[in-house]
């Protein structure tokens, strides 16, 4: 079965990526087509990327970057829950994303983006740079979920998704899915 790592980008205090992240998980395994890696930058804590060496020479000295590739590298596809800040993405996942290279080519990316009026499209369409300069192949399909804070029951921590949500969900977990089965072979 293909891996796909599902990426939880926010790591700041009272975050509601974690509740969306984890809603989108359950939808993901229910999907059935992924075993499904929880991947939180919060947990793992990557320092600002200030390494000695490029990592396209995959000469890693820093035990967090090692271990970071570890993880990244048998990964066959990932799912960014990323949120907007300032009109772009979070800057914790920017700094993941520099500390490899090799490791997120040719392999499909897809978004579930969360904020205030957009959703998070303007984070969308700002990471969606960095991650086609990475060799990675983003899908059309996406998750967006506009003024999710109205669909948080902080009481409770769920993000209470709607029909439309769930569905958007199956619909970018077959066409990742897809592009994950066809991508393998220039992984090779």
């Amino acid at each position: 079965m293909l891996k796909l790592g599902v990426v939880i980008a926010s790591v700041r205090e009272g975050r509601v990526g974690l509740p969306v992240a984890q809603w989108f998980i359950e939808r993901a395994r229910q999907h059935a087509t992924f075993d499904v890696l929880t991947i939180d930058l919060k947990a793992l804590d990557l320092p600002i990327f200030a390494e000695r060496n490029h990592p396209r020479l995959r000469q890693y000295e820093n035990e967090k970057q090692k271990a970071w590739s570890a993880m990244v590298a048998p990964l066959d596809a990932f799912v960014f829950v990323t949120p907007e800040y300032n009109y772009s993405t979070a800057p914790a996942l920017l700094n993941a994303l520099d500390y490899l290279l090799a490791e997120w080519q040719y392999k499909p990316a897809a978004l579930v983006t969360y904020g205030g009026i957009s959703g998070g499209l303007r984070a969308m369409q700002m990471i969606r740079q960095t991650l086609a300069s990475l060799k990675m192949v983003m899908m059309v399909e996406a998750v967006n979920l506009p003024f999710v804070a109205q669909s948080i029951d902080r009481d409770a921590g769920v993000f209470k998704a709607t029909e439309v949500h769930d569905k958007s969900a199956v619909a970018m977990l077959d066409e990742l899915h897809r592009w994950a089965v066809a991508l393998a072979t220039l992984r090779t």
